[in-house]
C-alpha cells in the first residue's frame, strides 16, 4: 500500500493531502530511510513522522484498504510518541 494512503487509512493523519505534504517534505521515514508518498509499505515497517517538535514512530501491524474509524488503531503499534503528539490525533 503507499505510505501516504497508509497514514490516512490508519488515521495516523487524517487527510491524504496532509499525509502527502508530509512525506513530500521529507518528514516521515519508513525503516530509517525518508520515504516518498508512493513508498511501498507493509506489515513489520517502521514510520517515524516528525511535526515539528513532536515525534511519532509507529510499527505496521496490517495494511487493509478500508477499515471503520473505530478499528483504525489496530493496523498499527505505537512504539513512541510525544504526549502532544496522541492529543492531536484524538
Amino acid at each position: 500500500m503507499r505510505l501516504d494512503k497508509y497514514l490516512k487509512v490508519s488515521r495516523i493523519i487524517k487527510r491524504r493531502t496532509v499525509a502527502n505534504e508530509a512525506c513530500s517534505g521529507g518528514r516521515v521515514t519508513v525503516n530509517g530511510k525518508v520515504a516518498k508518498p508512493g513508498a511501498d509499505v507493509k506489515p513489520g515497517d517502521r514510520l517515524t513522522i516528525r511535526f515539528g517538535e513532536h515525534l511519532g514512530i509507529y510499527e505496521v501491524v496490517s495494511t487493509a484498504e478500508t477499515v471503520r474509524k473505530e478499528e483504525a488503531d489496530q493496523l498499527y503499534r505505537i512504539i513512541e510518541e510525544d504526549e502532544s503528539t496522541a492529543r492531536e490525533r484524538s
